[in-house]
C-alpha cells in the first residue's frame, strides 16, 4: 500500500514540529527549553513513543480490516491504492529534481560515456549540479563581499562588535537603574568604597544625620560614630538594620526607610564607617560594648590555629 506521506516521513514531521513550537512558547532565556525544563525531555519522549505506537496501531488496523474484505473489496481498495502515486513518482518532483542535479537517466550513459577505461572502470561525463555549482559561486561571492568590507573597508568584526555591545549595555542598565526599583536590603547590603559611593553618602550624612551626630561624626544628640562603641552593632549590616528602623524607642534616632532608599542608606552607611578613629575634637563619651566583628574573631582564631 502506498502512501503519499508514509509512516517514516509524518513521525519526524510531527515530532520536530512541535518540539519547535515548544522552543518558541516556552520562555526559557538563553537556554533550550529542555535543558532550562528537563521534564520537557519526558513528555517529548512519551510524544514520540505515543506517535510511533500510533502509526504501528494504525498499519495493523488497516492490516485486519483488509484481511476482512471480500475478494472484490480488496480488488477495489488495491485499484485504488495503485492509483495513488507516491510523492517520488509526482510530476513536480521529478521535474524539481531534474533542474537541481541535471542528472542524466541510466538509458543515456552512452551518451555521456568518456573513452576512458581502468580496469573496467569508465568515466561519465555527467554534468556538476546546479545545486553545488550555485553553493560554490555564493561562496565565492561572499568571500570577496567579505574581504572588501572587513579588510579593505575596516568594517566593525565581532571582537569590536562585541565591546561595542557591552558599552551600550552598561549605559542601558545605569540608565535602568536611575528609575528601576531599588531592590537593596539589609541581606545582601555590603560596604561601599567607591569613592562616588562614599561622596553621596557623605552628602545625605550631612543633610540629614550632622544635626544630631556632628559633621565629623562626634556625636551631639546622637551618639559618637567615631569611636568603637556601637549600641546595635558596628557591621555594615547593623548600620543599615539601624539607619532603616530606627533607634531606641523613645529616645532613638528615627526610621529613615521612608525618607531615603535603600542603596541610599548603604551609601550613608558605608561613609559612617570611613569614620572611625578619625579622633574629633571635644568628641561625645562612648555609648554601648566596644564592637568586634564575629569575622574577624573567626579569622584570628584560624591565623592562631
Amino acid at each position: 500500500m502506498k502512501h503519499f506521506f508514509p509512516a517514516w516521513l509524518r513521525v519526524p514531521v510531527i515530532f520536530f514540529t512541535v518540539f519547535g513550537a515548544v522552543e518558541y512558547f516556552v520562555d526559557s532565556g538563553d537556554r533550550p527549553a529542555f535543558v532550562k525544563y528537563p521534564i520537557l525531555i519526558l513528555v517529548l519522549s512519551v510524544l514520540l513513543f505515543v506517535l510511533i505506537a500510533f502509526e504501528i496501531l494504525y498499519a495493523a488496523v488497516n492490516n485486519v480490516t483488509y484481511q476482512l474484505m471480500t475478494e472484490d473489496e480488496k480488488k477495489l481498495f488495491d485499484q485504488k491504492e495503485n492509483q495513488t502515486v507516491a510523492l517520488t513518482q509526482q510530476q513536480w518532483y521529478k521535474t524539481l529534481m531534474q533542474k537541481l542535479t541535471r542528472s542524466e537517466p541510466v538509458e543515456n550513459n552512452d551518451l555521456v560515456m568518456l573513452n576512458h577505461n581502468y580496469d573496467g572502470i569508465q568515466e561519465l561525463d555527467n554534468r556538476l549540479p546546479p545545486w553545488w555549482l550555485y553553493l560554490f559561486y555564493g561562496g565565492i561571492i561572499f568571500g570577496v563581499i567579505y574581504m572588501v568590507r572587513y579588510e579593505i573597508m575596516g568594517a566593525d568584526d565581532q571582537e569590536t562588535e562585541f565591546r561595542k555591545e557591552m558599552a551600550q549595555a552598561k549605559i542601558d542598565v545605569a540608565k535602568y537603574m536611575l528609575t528601576a526599583p531599588d531592590q537593596m536590603n539589609e541581606s545582601k547590603v555590603t560596604r561601599l568604597i567607591e569613592s562616588a559611593d562614599l561622596a553621596k553618602g557623605k552628602t545625605i550624612y550631612e543633610a540629614s544625620c550632622a544635626a544630631c551626630h556632628r559633621a565629623d561624626g562626634g556625636g551631639q544628640i546622637g551618639p559618637n560614630l567615631t569611636d568603637n562603641n556601637w549600641i546595635f552593632g558596628g557591621s555594615i549590616k547593623n548600620l543599615f538594620h539601624t539607619i532603616s528602623n530606627g533607634g531606641r524607642d523613645g529616645k532613638g534616632m528615627v526610621a529613615w526607610n521612608a525618607t531615603l532608599k535603600p542603596t541610599e542608606i548603604q551609601q550613608v552607611a558605608s561613609y559612617i564607617l570611613t569614620l572611625q578613629d578619625t579622633n574629633p575634637k571635644d568628641a561625645k563619651a562612648p555609648e554601648g560594648d566596644v564592637w568586634v566583628d564575629p569575622e574577624a574573631k573567626v579569622v584570628m582564631a584560624e591565623t592562631k590555629k
